[in-house]
């Protein structure tokens, strides 16, 4: 079992990385500035169930296989940023009719939490990071180091779920206010449209 001092300096730490302006944190702001705080939580859930994923995978050498293989690597990134030129096209096409079509429809939870998964598994930054970070919170001493990572991995998720769900909370309570006029919704809509075709930029330039 891993020791109080070490949970906490890792909990700290990983609150810390959580708040520095990243294409996660970002990514929940968009979402919940344009969709709302509900959304923008279930769009939180799913990002950390994709480092649940990206943890296994580390606790796996599965990562460490990826870093080995560049083409993995790529092949991962060029759909995670297709997926991101998806979403940028949805956005300018939503803003582009959000005056004539006031009640568009809404995505499911399920696909929200989807929307969060893919934003995250898709990004093999995370992996490669994760693989760097997490082994050195490990004491190889107390055995099992799959399970520490795990349990490590378990802790980062949790703590990111509070950061991440308190940003979505206030962005949403701010794109609230900035939505009751049609022309705010365009302008949000573009915003994010925006924001969405610079994530999938830095995402297909990360070597």
């Amino acid at each position: 079992m891993l020791s109080i001092e070490t949970l906490i300096a890792f909990s700290a730490t990983s609150a810390l990385l959580a708040l520095v302006p990243g294409p996660d944190n970002i990514f929940v702001m968009t979402q919940s500035a344009l969709v709302g705080r509900r959304a923008g939580l279930m769009v939180v859930l799913g990002l950390c169930c994709g480092l649940a994923v990206h943890t296994a995978a580390v606790a796996l050498g599965l990562a460490a296989a990826m870093q080995a293989v560049p083409a993995a690597f790529t092949v991962l990134k060029t759909l995670g940023a297709a997926y991101l030129v998806y979403l940028a096209w949805g956005a300018f096409r939503a803003g582009a009719s959000a005056l004539q079509n006031k009640e568009a429809p809404r995505l499911s939870p399920l696909r929200l939490v989807g929307r969060g998964m893919i934003m995250n598994i898709s990004n093999p930054k995370v992996a490669i990071f994760m693989l760097a970070f997490l082994p050195q919170f490990v004491n190889p001493a107390l055995g099992n180091v799959a399970m520490q990572i795990l349990i490590l991995g378990l802790v980062m998720a949790l703590v990111t779920l509070l950061v991440f769900g308190s940003l979505a909370i206030a962005a949403g309570m701010a794109g609230q206010k900035m939505a009751g006029t049609g022309k705010a919704q365009v302008i949000l809509q573009r915003v994010a449209g925006v924001v969405f075709l610079g994530l999938a930029f830095k995402l297909l330039t990360q070597k």
